[in-house]
């Protein structure tokens, strides 16, 4: 790799990607909507390109010269006001960089999927061989992420030098405003759960999900790999964030039936005041869904490794300011 693209380089897995080519002394090149913004997010000799991956022109400029691209970019809230911008940037998003990609002969372009888009059964576990889905599962942004990958598939027929990779739950150091998973710690260690709703997650640090794109690039054309580090039920999840932070609290477990009924009311009213709900329904279908992503093909092929639960928590949390 002598110039590298990272799209979405601001972004929870991208931010942590480029700071590790940075390190090893890679030429990198961010696409930020604002350099302005970014700039003070980004390690020192990393170029901030102004663009934005729903617009081809831009996206076309940030590959012209570079040799590798990685595509991290994409929307990975599980509700919006308006779903179609899901297709917007994680479907039409992909389309651009895969056609700009193809265009500027790019010899190597891994792409950040998602372990949502393998058919699979709750509770059984399930690695790259398992069939991807066939029609539309979970919610919109599970949906869209499941178009993508399909596009990236079929443009390796087409000559694009990709590899997939599914991350499960990502949470770590990575931007300064905790999203997603490293939002649910911090309310943990906050005390600021009142009840846990059902069931749990897979879920992987970012440093790992960072040294797994960069194995991965090394990879075959056309391979997929599970980055996942274990399943965790959200007791499990906070019964950890007490070891790492010992005032806070284990809520109580919601009933399933109350937590379908609180999802279906609050997207009701987040339609109406246009904010997200306190538990969306894409949500809780995720949280039931009982995935069991295997990784064992990526610590085996690739020598990947992932870090300690308890570890990952603390500093994770330690990087949000809960700990010292």
């Amino acid at each position: 790799m002598e110039q590298v693209l990272v799209t979405g380089a601001t972004g929870t897995v991208g931010s942590l990607l480029v700071r590790d080519l940075a390190g090893r002394g890679v030429r990198v090149r961010a696409l930020v909507r604002s350099p302005e913004r970014a700039a003070a997010a980004l390690p020192p000799g990393v170029e901030a390109f102004r663009g934005d991956v729903t617009d081809l022109a831009s996206v076309r400029s940030a590959v012209r010269g570079c040799d590798t691209v990685f595509h991290t970019a994409g929307l990975p809230e599980q509700w919006l006001a308006d779903p179609d911008v899901f297709e917007q940037v994680n479907v039409n998003g992909t389309r651009h960089l895969v056609e700009a990609a193809l265009t500027e002969g790019v010899a190597t372009f891994v792409h950040t999927s998602t372990i949502d888009v393998f058919d699979r059964v709750p509770g059984v576990p399930f690695d790259e061989s398992r069939s991807l889905a066939v029609r539309p599962l979970g919610s919109a942004y599970e949906r869209s992420k499941q178009r993508a990958d399909r596009l990236v598939a079929k443009a390796v027929e087409r000559g694009l030098p990709a590899r997939i990779v599914h991350p499960s739950a990502v949470y770590g150091p990575g931007p300064a405003t905790a999203t997603a998973l490293n939002l649910v710690l911090l309310r943990l260690a906050r005390n600021q759960v009142p009840a846990l709703p059902p069931g749990g997650m897979p879920v992987v640090f970012t440093e790992d999900v960072s040294q797994g794109h960069l194995l991965a690039a090394e990879a075959p054309i056309g391979t997929r790999w599970i980055l996942s580090d274990r399943y965790l039920t959200m007791t499990a999840i906070a019964e950890s964030v007490r070891t790492v932070v010992p005032t806070s609290k284990v809520p109580r477990t919601m009933p399933t039936a109350l937590a379908t009924t609180l999802a279906t009311a609050g997207e009701v009213v987040a339609r109406v005041i246009r904010r997200p709900p306190l538990l969306a329904a894409g949500e809780l279908y995720f949280l039931r869904s009982h995935s069991l992503p295997d990784s064992s093909r990526a610590r085996g092929q690739l020598g990947w490794h992932t870090t300690e639960v308890q570890e990952g928590f603390a500093r994770a949390l330690r990087h949000f300011g809960v700990l010292r």
